[in-house]
């Protein structure tokens, strides 16, 4: 059994296919499930498999070593964040740099728009991207709040789309914009719905540290907020993220029951409350969530 790197990117295809099969990830099923490894050690377990084409692993794990810094990066820090040799690290961003995915100055490699193309297909070709917006965009304007949709990826959540009406965030965020999981709304919720192996790789891998003075970093408080939110099918996280921010999450189930997706609505600590959230927005989104499923099918 492969150890493998991400946690449930089956959702992605279960959403854009025509007819989906409803996706139960079963502990048996374990072995199609990601575990957030090393690169390196991932591209090791690979070895001896003749459809496996290495170099062009190892210039798409190059690649993501840059995904969570804005900053140029040297060869020294890709080496490092990768686990890759110097020598195949200055190979891979030398090609990079010739078919125009990286930029470099004075020995600071940083990446350029072009990488945008890569993300641009999943979402212009996603289902779920063109179904969802324009429920969440009804939604914002209801409610008159940020509204966003979101799946987990890895031990992180991805966004794939946002209906904005102010900013909440002291940061943009958009359509390919990552939050850590376990402080977030969506990604508790989501975190909820999963296996016990995906949250055993979860607990193992997830770099837990307070975002504020009031996050939740502990397993037991964590395993205790994923009971909640399986009790109550819905999560509220209150200044967790980011000091003044509160945010609500439920979740998109498909009509087989299987969450797929969550709706999450973010508002200013300051203007409403928890009794308010609840009150006022619970309902409008579980209506969009569950119109949203019932596009994506079984």
């Amino acid at each position: 059994m492969r150890d493998y790197r991400t946690l449930p990117r089956t959702v992605l295809s279960a959403m854009d296919a025509p007819s989906p099969s409803p996706i139960s990830l079963k502990p048996a099923q374990a072995d199609t499930v990601r575990a957030a490894k090393p690169p390196a050690d991932i591209l090791g377990s690979f070895a001896g498999d003749p459809n496996f084409m290495l170099s062009l692993a190892r210039g798409l794990t190059v690649l993501e070593a840059f995904s969570e810094r804005k900053r140029p990066l040297t060869i020294s820090q890709v080496a490092q964040r990768t686990q890759l040799s110097r020598a195949s690290v200055r190979r891979c961003l030398y090609t990079l740099e010739q078919l125009g995915y990286v930029s470099q100055q004075d020995g600071h490699f940083a990446l350029r728009p072009r990488v945008l193309h890569l993300g641009h297909a999943f979402f212009s070709s996603s289902a779920i991207v063109s179904l969802a917006q324009p429920v969440l965009d009804s939604l914002s304007a209801r409610v008159h709040e940020t509204s966003a949709l979101a799946i987990l990826d890895g031990t992180d959540i991805l966004y794939l789309v946002r209906s904005e009406v102010q900013r909440v965030l002291t940061h943009s965020l958009g359509m390919g914009s990552r939050l850590p999981a376990y402080c977030t709304s969506t990604g508790r919720l989501l975190l909820a719905h999963q296996p016990q192996p995906i949250l055993e790789a979860f607990f193992d891998h997830a770099e837990l540290r307070p975002r504020t003075l009031l996050t939740k970093i502990s397993r037991p408080e964590l395993e205790a907020a994923f009971q909640r939110a399986r009790d109550m099918d819905y999560v509220l996280i209150d200044e967790e993220l980011e000091p003044g921010l509160r945010a609500i999450a439920v979740p998109v189930r498909s009509q087989a029951g299987v969450v797929l997706a969550a709706i999450s609505v973010s508002v200013k600590a300051n203007k409403v409350s928890e009794g308010e959230m609840i009150a006022r927005l619970l309902g409008p989104m579980r209506e969009a969530a569950a119109a949203i499923g019932k596009m994506i099918g079984n």
